[in-house]
């Protein structure tokens, strides 16, 4: 170990060498490379912890850039996790940083878990927050907990020395609340804040320093810069429930009015909640330019996304692309709802 790196931080009389070896040795899995997980990283990268994993299936994009600072305009069309492996392997060819470009889900996240002493959320929506949490709860493992919302953004520390879950805090979610950024909007430095945060809390967890977040919930407002601690408690049958039952994601179903008409989902797989009517073709705006053939022309198509921002995109893209004429601007999901 070169404690010179490190001096400022060896200084510390709750880090010293002994401290820094533990970072050495530790190791973290980050979850998402986005708003959060890139800040996150690359202060545990500098800071020293000797094993970091990104999980991530995005490629980076331009609307990334005003707030993902690991990404440059050169990055733009690559792999999230490769771009910022590039990166933090500059900052620190030292440590260890395992990419995983791939999803994360039920069938995987046990085996990628497994070989990692905490977890840190940088995901954008509760259906993995819910899937992250109970196998963390499975397997106990602490996580380190992050959510934004244009100004406001919320951190926690989870299932930490058996304390309470994510599940604890919100034992369960409405669909209606699974907003990202592209729907919302997010102030670029929202997410540098909270995501900093994420990493000085699980430096804490790793140095056994200080008074982690575990059951506490910190609210930052960045217009006002006002902060609240809300204290919350262990629900121990939830989490028994949590360990009992099978790991599965989870999902929120719903009936669209009109069930002749043929509708357009440009959501992404994860976003809830999920029609059961049967004339649904489901394409992620995304992936409309390899799978445009599959969309019918010959019959109106209703074109729908979670609040009519995405869906706007899709028809733009679909009629002055490949020439559709038959599609129709069906708005967010709540509208198409019984």
């Amino acid at each position: 170990m070169n404690s010179s790196r490190y001096d400022r931080q060896i200084k510390l009389s709750e880090v010293g060498i002994e401290g820094q070896e533990k970072l050495q040795k530790a190791s973290v899995l980050i979850v998402g490379a986005g708003g959060l997980g890139c800040p996150a990283a690359l202060y545990l990268a500098v800071a020293g912890v000797g094993t970091i994993g990104l999980i991530d299936h995005d490629i980076v994009e331009e609307t990334n850039l005003h707030r993902q600072v690991l990404f440059t305009e050169k990055d733009v069309g690559k792999s999230k996790v490769e771009a910022a492996k590039e990166v933090l392997i500059q900052h620190n060819s030292t440590i260890a940083i395992q990419a995983y470009n791939y999803r994360l889900d039920e069938n995987s996240i046990f085996d990628l878990i497994r070989d990692y002493d905490i977890v840190l959320d940088g995901t954008d929506n509760f259906q993995t927050k819910y899937l992250i949490n109970d196998a963390c709860v499975k397997m106990d493992k602490p996580f380190v907990g992050a959510s934004i919302y244009k100004y406001q953004g919320q951190l926690s520390v989870f299932n930490y020395k058996n304390g309470p879950t994510y599940r604890c805090l919100y034992p369960t979610h409405h669909y209606k609340d699974n907003n990202n950024c592209e729907e919302t909007g997010v102030l670029g430095v929202l997410p540098g804040i909270i995501g900093t945060m994420q990493a000085a809390e699980t430096l804490k967890i790793i140095l056994s320093m200080g008074q982690p977040l575990s059951g506490k919930l910190k609210i930052i407002d960045t217009l006002t810069m006002q902060e609240q601690l809300i204290a919350f408690p262990l629900n121990k049958s939830l989490i028994k429930q949590v360990k009992d039952l099978p790991l599965k994601l989870e999902t929120a179903i719903c009936t669209i009015k009109d069930q002749d008409q043929l509708y357009l989902d440009v959501r992404e797989p994860f976003e809830q909640p999920k029609p059961t009517n049967e004339r649904v073709l489901e394409i992620p705006l995304g992936q409309l330019k390899d799978r445009y053939n599959e969309i019918p022309r010959n019959e109106k198509v209703h074109v729908y996304c979670q609040s009519g921002i995405r869906s706007k995109k899709a028809i733009t893209l679909l009629e002055k692309e490949y020439g559709f004429d038959n599609l129709v601007e069906a708005g967010g999901i709540e509208e198409l709802l019984k």
